[in-house]
């Protein structure tokens, strides 16, 4: 999975975005069906012309479709729109999140179904993988209690939670669970979905001549996560990924982590608490 991925939501319009990204190096693409674009991001893969083997996929599925028949379903709904043979990262998403705001893998999106139907949906995707329909099982949104679910019953663990991560909402508890267990963490709204004026980010941008972005983006690598910046202007697009030509020193990276306040300071909501 590479390093640094690429957002799509609320990007409906999503092929153009998605060419752009990867002319600028992308390889990892992170969609859902939430988001309305499967098809769209299917499309710019077939129009790049790049391998898709050296492509990263990922979709997610939300609490409304959670349930074991409803997951097969919805990962053989996935494949068809995106017209693949196969999503490298599948995860589970919050329905109610994302619309009162508004080896592929599939990811559980959130946790809000219930612990009844998250196993339901863990076993079906696990399934899929089995089947070679996906080749990574991950989650969102997942907080300990409800790893230590898969756990209790007998599930192995997920490859990838997503959840928000920036240096405002670090979620350590969680993190913390996910490398001991050896879960990549992918980061959402890892440049504060634009609102990127806190003195002490800015300050840092100035003094490396970089763009607030690029030290909120090299903050996230360097602690060891996978973020999923997202942008629909080509400039942006280029710019989030020249990230690899400088680095933040050990008190650059103290003065970020001094920044989280926790719930206060996330950007969207979070479900990490849902029973």
């Amino acid at each position: 999975m590479p390093l640094l991925g690429f957002g799509v939501y609320q990007n409906f319009d999503a092929k153009p975005s998605v060419l752009e990204a990867f002319r600028a190096g992308y390889r990892h693409v992170d969609s859902a069906r939430a988001y309305k674009n499967e098809k769209e991001v299917g499309d710019a893969v077939k129009e790049s012309g790049l391998k898709r083997e050296d492509l990263f996929i990922t979709t997610k599925c939300n609490s409304r479709t959670h349930g074991y028949e409803s997951t097969l379903k919805v990962v053989d709904e996935s494949l068809a729109s995106f017209g693949f043979d196969y999503i490298d990262l599948f995860v589970s998403l919050s329905v109610r999140y994302f619309f009162t705001l508004t080896e592929p893998s599939q990811l559980i999106h959130d946790p809000l179904s219930g612990a009844e139907r998250r196993l339901a949906t863990y076993k079906a995707l696990l399934e899929a993988k089995a089947a070679g329909k996906i080749r990574t099982v991950g989650v969102s949104n997942y907080g300990v209690h409800h790893l230590e679910e898969l756990k209790n019953a007998n599930f192995e663990l997920p490859s990838v939670n997503q959840i928000e991560l920036h240096p405002l909402c670090q979620q350590k508890p969680i993190v913390e669970y996910c490398k001991a267990n050896s879960i990549v963490v992918q980061a959402y709204c890892p440049i504060l979905r634009g609102k990127m004026d806190n003195e002490t980010i800015t300050k840092l941008a100035t003094k490396h001549n970089r763009d607030p972005a690029q030290i909120l983006l090299r903050w996230s690598l360097q602690k060891g996560f996978v973020p999923l910046p997202k942008s629909a202007t080509p400039s942006r697009i280029q710019s989030n990924t020249q990230l690899y030509d400088f680095e933040l020193n050990s008190e650059e990276i103290a003065r970020l982590d001094a920044l989280d306040i926790g719930k206060p300071g996330a950007i969207s909501w979070n479900p990490v608490d849902a029973p």
